[in-house]
């Protein structure tokens, strides 16, 4: 087993085989499932995981945990160290420390619903990162910046937030017990 930067390379390359042998093995489907706490706390139930979600107090929520827009820039963040620790650990390069900041900014007057999104967009409007890395052996500039664009060209995250995704949300009377 050769292990780069806590991956198990081998069994990596396994699975990029496994996919490039039969395509239809990489069509994959992620599920979540929220449910509504009080006031605006929420937790997301994902795998075996529960994430609590709430609004700051100056957003007239209690400051209990991450709003959702916070847990997009840092899944964003972390979409990113997966790809730096995957893309660096194929290339045989070993990470010594990498630490990414990611903010955005959102015009509340479109998520308060004062303006129209097509004056004032709800979401965000730029989403800004800086990456910061260090390998423990020295990469020249191309080294660098060839392991930073291919981790840009494959993240998911950054790809759900740079284009448009078609997102179907359909409201379902339910009967609850």
């Amino acid at each position: 087993m050769k292990m780069i930067n806590g991956v198990d390379v081998e069994y990596l390359q396994k699975v990029v085989e496994a996919v490039k042998a039969n395509p239809d093995l990489g069509k994959t489907i992620w599920r979540a499932s929220t449910k509504w706490k009080g006031g605006f706390k929420g937790e997301a139930r994902i795998r075996d995981f529960v994430v609590d979600m709430d609004e700051p107090e100056d957003l007239g929520g209690t400051n209990t945990a991450p709003n959702m827009v916070e847990m997009v820039l840092g899944a964003y963040g972390c979409c990113l160290t997966v790809g730096y620790v995957m893309n660096a650990a194929v290339r045989g390069i070993e990470i010594a420390k990498l630490e990414i900041e990611v903010e955005g900014n959102i015009d509340l007057p479109g998520f308060l619903a004062l303006e129209p999104p097509e004056k004032v967009w709800p979401g965000f409007t730029e989403v800004r990162a800086r990456v910061f890395l260090k390998t423990k052996a020295p990469l020249s500039k191309e080294e660098l910046q060839d392991l930073h664009d291919a981790v840009l060209k494959t993240s998911p995250v950054g790809s759900i937030l740079k284009n448009p995704v078609k997102v179907i949300t359909e409201l379902e009377p339910r009967r609850f017990v």
